[in-house]
């Protein structure tokens, strides 16, 4: 057995393997209601029936606002975990630890689908007025209705959280993970490249981190002791000319989280602004990741995303000791099965495949 097929412990949750399926939007929620649809019980199921070890949601609103699309998936009502809970037991009846990323888009919400050329909505075009730590601070092309959060705005977005948190709960799901990452509202107020205010969520390190750190102590709070709780963030802004938020920040916030109960973080990088600098090709995130694990890995695990794309690749990623966990996005989306076929590249006996599929692949 290859170390990318041993199982990793978190509290009293076991992930069968060291394979994650990263949150991916798919936009296709009907009615612009938030609903899942059974577009999203196939595409999320099969990826379990594919050998995934976890398989988490896309980014999942805490409340309508916090909505990039006008076709994201939401868990801000009863309704919405009552519909989840068949996708999540199908996860694992496949095997699959079944997690939900819990997220805010901040001021990126409010728009169409990326193939309806992703653009803001006003109010009278279907759209909704925007959070933002800081109006103006992103160059948007066209100005969607937005306004700076104030303190009562703050206040709820902590409890959404909180609600989206326990409902989460309520449909099943092992896994929560906070979405602090991308340029979203909880990534906007750690950014100085976005965050230019002037009271206790703005300003210092201390500051800028305190949404977060309030969120995220929300969920711990309802989240059961023996079940997991991550955060992805952002490593770096990618912005190097510019104040804004780096892989120091990222280390310092990542011990931060670990005390206040987090197992895992889930490290990505920018979105935050359009000037970003990015690096891309195979593994380009994973350095972020591992400056993490170097320095915090004794106190939380390190999940590592980004150009994972073969088999070799991945374990040595997980027998190297430079992540704990690989999130597999893209490559999902092209190969379901990845896993599956990974196990028979590394000539790992398991996890098998399943039974229906048997005889054509053996």
């Amino acid at each position: 057995m290859t170390d990318l097929f041993s199982s990793l412990r978190l509290r009293d949750c076991e992930v069968p393997n060291r394979i994650a399926v990263s949150p991916m939007c798919q936009y296709s929620c009907d009615d612009r209601d938030g609903m899942p649809t059974e577009w999203h019980r196939v595409h999320l199921g099969s990826r379990a029936v594919g050998g995934a070890g976890l398989v988490l949601t896309e980014a999942t609103a805490v409340e309508p606002r916090g909505r990039i699309s006008t076709h994201d998936l939401g868990i801000w009502s009863d309704e919405h975990a009552a519909a989840l809970e068949p996708t999540v037991a199908f996860l694992r009846e496949q095997g699959a630890v079944p997690g939900v990323q819990l997220a805010h888009a901040g001021h990126k919400a409010s728009k169409n689908r990326p193939w309806d050329g992703n653009e803001p909505l006003s109010p009278d075009e279907g759209g909704w007025e925007a959070l933002s730590p800081s109006p103006g601070a992103y160059p948007f092309d066209a100005a969607p209705a937005m306004r700076k959060a104030d303190l009562e705005d703050v206040q709820t977005v902590i409890e959404a959280f909180r609600d989206a948190a326990r409902r989460s709960l309520d449909a099943g799901f092992e896994v929560a993970e906070v979405h602090a990452a991308h340029g979203y509202l909880l990534h906007e107020f750690l950014s100085p490249a976005t965050n230019r205010r002037e009271d206790e969520y703005g300003g210092s390190f201390e500051n800028r981190t305190r949404l977060v750190r309030e969120v995220t102590a929300a969920v711990r709070e309802v989240w059961p002791d023996d079940k997991p709780v991550f955060v992805r963030i952002s490593g770096t802004d990618w912005l190097p000319d510019r104040e804004s938020w780096d892989i120091e920040q990222s280390i310092r916030l990542a011990g931060d989280l670990a005390d206040l109960g987090v197992d895992l973080i889930d490290v990505s990088s920018g979105g935050i602004h359009p000037d970003q600098r990015a690096p891309t090709g195979p593994n380009y995130q994973v350095p972020l990741a591992e400056a993490v694990r170097e320095r915090v890995g004794d106190e939380v695990a390190v999940g590592a995303v980004g150009g994972v794309t073969e088999p070799e690749q991945a374990d040595a990623l997980v027998r190297n000791g430079r992540a704990d966990l690989v999130l597999v996005g893209r490559e999902f989306l092209r190969d379901p099965y990845f896993p599956l076929r990974a196990a028979d590249r590394l000539d790992s006996e398991d996890p098998e495949w399943p039974v229906q599929y048997r005889r054509a692949v053996r």
